[in-house]
C-alpha cells in the first residue's frame, strides 16, 4: 500500500510529506517530499548589502537563529581578514550555547509529544520561554534576534544580562533532571526509543549526516572541538557520544548535550573579558551613537555604510559551525561589491533527512514517528 504521511501530520513537524510503501504495518519503503517552505532566501541574498542579510539568516532555522547569524558573520569576518574582540567572541559563544539549549528543548518537547508524553513538552517550554526572555533582553526581539554583526554584536548588552543569565545557569540542570526523572526510566519511552531506526557510523558518514545524529552512531566529531571558531578553544567540554545508533542514542548525546551547553555558559559568564564588542573598523562598523552625534568623520562613515553598505575583497569562502543538528556551513562568493554574489547554505537537516530511509525500511509505522523526531529537522532549513 501507497501511504501519505505528512505534510500536515505534526509527527511531520508541519510540512514534510512522506511517500510511505508499507506493507501491513512494515515500511518497505520511504521518500521524502520536500518543498512546501521554500522561501528563496539564497537567491535574495544576492540583492542585499551584507549586513543586511543577517536578518534572512535568522529564518533559515528558525529555531537557532543565533547559530545562522554566527556562521555567516564568521564568514564575512574571514573575507574581510577581520576578527571581533575577545569580548564580543565569549557573548557569541554564551549566545550559541543558549541557543542551542533553547532548540534542544523544542526538540525534546515535541519529541515526547509525538510519542505520546504530553508533561514534558510544558516543562521544555517553561525553560525555553526563559531563554526568549533573555534574548529579548540583550537583542528586542525573543526569535528573529539579528544581533550578531560583521565584526561584532550590535551593542553591549544591558547591565541586568549577565546577572540574569547566571540565574538561569544555576537552575537548569535541576530542570534537566525532571526530564529524565519523566523519560529515561520509563519503560514505555524506553520500549518506543531502544533498537528503533538504528543507523550505523558506515551509514552516517557515506550519507553526510552530521550532529546528535552522527554522535549517536558512535562517530566522535563535534566541529566546536575538531575545528574550532570564535574562541571555542578556551572552553572545556565533553562530547557526548553513543556506540548504539538508535533513537535512543540520540535521545542520550542531546540530553548530555543540555548539561555540556549550561556549562559552558557558566565559563562564559565566570571568563567573561572586559572591552569593546566591535572590531576598530570605522569602514564596516558602524560608529557609536554618541560618536555619530559628535564626531563628522563618524556621522560620514556611518551614512556611507547604511546607504551603500561596504565592500567585500572579491573572493570566495567557506565557513562551517557547529549548530544544534549538526553542521551549518556558509558559502560566500564576494565580486567586490557591497553585495554578495552568492550565498549558499550547507544545511545539516537537509542531509541528515537522507538517512530516514535508512533508519525505517524494515521497520513499523509507528517507529517512523520516532525515527523523524530522533533527527530533528527544521524544515525552513530544508527548504530555504
Amino acid at each position: 500500500m501507497i501511504l501519505n504521511m505528512g505534510p500536515q501530520h505534526p509527527s511531520t513537524h508541519g510540512v514534510l510529506r512522506l511517500l510511505l510503501e508499507i506493507d501491513g504495518e512494515t515500511v518497505v519503503k520511504l521518500i521524502p517530499d520536500i518543498g512546501f517552505l521554500h522561501t528563496g532566501i539564497e537567491k535574495t541574498c544576492e540583492a542585499k548589502f551584507y549586513q543586511q542579510v543577517v536578518p534572512l539568516t535568522d529564518r533559515i532555522d528558525y529555531l537557532c537563529p543565533m547559530t545562522n547569524n554566527l556562521c555567516y558573520v564568521l564568514a564575512v569576518e574571514k573575507l574581510l581578514g577581520i576578527e571581533p574582540p575577545p569580548r564580543a567572541q565569549f557573548i557569541r559563544v554564551l549566545l550559541n550555547e543558549l541557543t542551542r539549549i533553547a532548540s534542544h528543548l523544542v526538540w525534546l518537547g515535541t519529541h515526547a509529544l509525538d510519542i505520546g508524553a504530553m508533561t514534558v513538552f510544558l516543562y521544555c517550554f517553561r525553560e525555553r520561554e526563559e531563554i526568549l526572555r533573555l534574548f529579548e533582553d540583550v537583542s528586542g526581539q525573543r526569535m528573529m534576534t539579528s544581533y550578531f554583526r560583521v565584526g561584532g554584536l550590535s551593542l553591549d548588552p544591558p547591565l541586568d544580562f549577565f546577572p540574569r543569565v547566571k540565574k538561569f545557569a544555576k537552575i537548569f540542570p535541576e530542570r534537566v533532571d525532571e526530564y529524565e526523572g519523566l523519560l529515561t526510566g520509563n519503560p514505555i519511552w524506553i520500549n518506543r526509543l531502544k533498537r528503533v531506526a538504528h543507523l550505523s557510523a558506515e551509514d552516517a558518514i557515506a550519507l553526510g549526516v552530521s550532529g546528535p545524529s552522527l554522535r549517536g552512531s558512535g562517530v566522535d566529531w563535534d566541529l566546536r572541538r575538531d575545528m574550532p571558531y570564535s574562541g571555542y578553544d578556551k572552553f572545556k567540554f565533553k562530547v557526548p557520544v553513543s556506540q548504539d545508533g538508535d533513537v535512543w542514542a540520540r535521545y542520550i548525546c542531546r540530553i548530555q548535550e543540555l548539561r555540556e551547553s549550561i556549562g559552558m555558559v557558566g565559563q562564559a559568564l565566570d571568563g567573561m573579558p572586559e572591552g569593546s564588542v566591535k572590531v576598530d573598523a570605522p569602514k564596516v562598523v558602524l560608529p557609536d551613537r554618541e560618536k555619530m552625534k559628535t564626531q563628522m568623520e563618524a556621522l560620514i562613515y556611518h551614512f556611507k555604510i547604511v546607504t551603500e553598505g561596504f565592500t567585500v575583497p572579491a573572493g570566495e569562502v567557506y565557513q562551517a559551525i557547529e549548530s544544534p543538528r549538526g553542521e551549518m556551513g556558509y558559502y560566500v562568493c564576494s565580486d567586490g561589491t557591497a553585495k554578495p554574489y552568492r550565498v549558499h547554505m550547507r544545511s545539516p537537516s537537509y542531509v541528515n533527512l537522507q538517512a530516514l530511509e535508512n533508519m525505517c525500511v524494515g521497520r513499523l509505522l509507528a517507529d517512523v514517528v520516532a525515527a523523524i523526531g530522533s533527527i530533528d529537522i527544521v524544515l525552513g532549513e530544508i527548504d530555504r
